[in-house]
């Protein structure tokens, strides 16, 4: 049986890696109503741009070193590791904005999975795709021609797909970081925090804690369309009534607070629930709204996803008491622990993924060599425990994961669902 654990940090990456080794060699299995839709006005959905995934909103990463802006060579034009095996690991390095830290903490978690693995397994070729489609095929050209037997990454969606055309011709997998579901296909496989997931979680388990009418307030962006479909999809499993839904454009929720009042407000509110698709940049204005249009949380259960977990959203008085569906914390604090003492400084939350990916992609190696990345064996049923907990890949290149459900309690969350320790094949 594949063991997840969150130990101290002297121990937790020698069972996390075996733990990946257990899961995929054994192949073990594990365990893991009417609607009515109230809006004033029809929004659109045009396609969306790429975007960063969600869970990195609100963060300021680490600034990448002076040295190596100041290098002759291309950022991220470097190996980690001297196993027989190569791995590409695609990074924005060189992005505009917050992509180039985002992947300077991302390549920083790859460069201790590979040491903390016991053994050398894999070789990564870290390449820069500056944070573009087209840097991104060019990067999976260059690492394949070197032999690279897996790709892992991008971060963003269009480079995600422009990597996995050039791997597809070439019959190699890609595990990618992009939270955009629509870009998953068998073959490239997203080692992300979907939004699907988490808001399949939060409904179940608010519907088994007696909930019968949710209320929903979107903003106007990706993310809250995606969270949207998801939501009806559901509540509709959970025979829950969706008492209304409206939107705002992002940080403007002013108007749509108001419009919705008259069914999350008064002594005898229509919904049960509220649930707030949004991240710590937007929240604080949402809470802002929703108390000074009389919403009372006791009332009515104020919903989110796992772009909930930080802490500028506990304090916000008009979401105490409220629910929220996100990975484990313990494993990240412990990741974060080591992380702090080998590179003096705090990782993005988003640093996780790369080391989980790394970490699977040494194991698998050990196992079966340059044969490792089969669809068959990334999409293995039981799953594979990483430091976020318990994850496995689907045959549509989406991910399930082991959630916990959060409660926001005087400025702090605290655990009152815990995560399942395994997941069941086809759940």
């Amino acid at each position: 049986m594949a063991h997840v654990s969150c130990g101290r940090a002297r121990s937790f990456p020698g069972r996390v890696a075996w733990a990946f080794v257990l899961a995929a060699s054994l192949g073990l299995a594990g365990c893991m109503g009417t609607e009515s839709r109230v809006s004033s006005r029809k929004v659109s959905r045009p396609q969306a741009a790429p975007v960063e995934p969600s869970y990195a909103a609100g963060v300021t990463p680490p600034a990448l070193p002076m040295q190596a802006l100041a290098a002759g060579q291309p950022l991220g034009s470097t190996t980690i590791g001297t196993g027989p095996v190569k791995v590409a690991l695609i990074l924005p390095m060189s992005a505009a904005g917050q992509g180039s830290g985002v992947a300077q903490s991302m390549r920083n978690a790859a460069e201790m999975a590979v040491s903390e693995f016991q053994g050398q397994d894999i070789t990564l070729l870290v390449k820069d795709d500056s944070g573009t489609p087209e840097g991104a095929r060019t990067a999976a050209q260059q690492a394949l021609a070197e032999g690279a037997e897996l790709i892992i990454g991008p971060v963003f969606s269009g480079s995600v797909q422009a990597a996995a055309q050039v791997a597809r011709e070439r019959g190699k997998s890609v595990i990618g970081f992009s939270s955009d579901a629509s870009v998953a296909t068998r073959g490239v496989y997203l080692l992300s925090f979907l939004v699907q997931e988490e808001v399949d979680r939060i409904v179940a388990f608010a519907a088994a804690q007696g909930r019968r009418s949710i209320a929903a307030l979107i903003p106007e962006t990706q993310y809250g369309r995606v969270a949207e479909a998801r939501l009806q999809q559901a509540a509709a499993r959970q025979g829950l009534r969706i008492a209304a839904l409206e939107y705002y454009p992002a940080g403007q929720p002013q108007v749509g607070v108001q419009r919705l009042s008259r069914v999350i407000g008064g002594a005898a509110p229509q919904a049960d629930a509220l649930f707030i698709p949004d991240n710590g940049d937007g929240l604080p204005a949402v809470a802002q709204a929703l108390q000074m249009a009389g919403f009372d949380p006791a009332r009515v259960k104020p919903l989110g996803t796992g772009v909930w977990n930080e802490p500028r959203i506990f304090a916000l008085p008009a979401l105490q008491g409220g629910w929220f569906a996100a990975p484990d914390n313990r494993g990240f604090e412990a990741f974060a622990e080591r992380y702090r003492a080998r590179f003096n400084a705090d990782p993005i939350r988003l640093a996780t993924l790369s080391y989980d990916a790394v970490t699977l992609a040494a194991a698998l190696a050990r196992m079966q060599g340059a044969q490792a990345f089969s669809d068959a064996m990334l999409t293995n049923p039981a799953g594979f425990a990483g430091a976020d907990g318990v994850f496995r890949f689907n045959p549509d290149g989406t991910n399930a994961r082991a959630l916990t459900v959060q409660e926001i309690r005087n400025g702090t969350a605290v655990a009152i669902s815990g995560a399942p320790r395994t997941l069941v094949a086809g759940n």
